[in-house]
């Protein structure tokens, strides 16, 4: 995926590594609707989702969702997530998260979208971002629909 942006530069995006709780699931369930966003998006990028899997549940949730699943251990995931991106090239990669343990990932991405869904959003994670969107949808939207993101980041 290529979108050239006026005034921020072109984004060659190749990976989506998403966050699961806070981002994609509220209380561990996925939110209606992202399974068909996903989908979609999964035809133009790899899709992979990093989570401590809180609730147990990820698994059986992103059944029949096009994406690879990464449970990461509890300690340091901060770091963990950082590092995931670095290995699959950051410089191509769109992170998308809210919690603390997210700020390095999103400003490591070539292109970094915080999401403010029921459980907030950390404000460090919020400067890290390029992008802050109120919903899932609307951040997925972005990528679904470019013109949207262009129209934000264009100077």
């Amino acid at each position: 995926m290529q979108i050239l942006i006026p005034g921020y530069g072109e984004l060659k995006l190749k990976h989506l590594v998403m966050d699961y709780n806070g981002t994609l699931a509220i209380d561990g369930r996925l939110i209606k609707g992202v399974r068909a966003a996903l989908n979609r998006l999964s035809e133009l990028l790899s899709l992979h989702v990093l989570t401590a899997d809180t609730f147990g549940i990820a698994k059986e949730e992103l059944e029949g969702v096009a994406c690879e699943l990464t449970i990461l251990p509890g300690a340091d995931q901060q770091e963990g997530k950082l590092q995931f991106i670095k290995t699959l090239g950051a410089g191509q990669t769109v992170a998308i998260g809210n919690g603390r343990n997210d700020q390095l990932m999103l400003r490591e991405a070539a292109l970094g979208i915080v999401v403010i869904l029921k459980e907030g959003a950390c404000t460090e994670t919020v400067t890290a971002a390029d992008v802050v969107c109120p919903t899932i949808e609307s951040a997925l939207g972005l990528l679904l629909n470019p013109l949207r993101l262009t129209a934000t980041l264009r100077s």
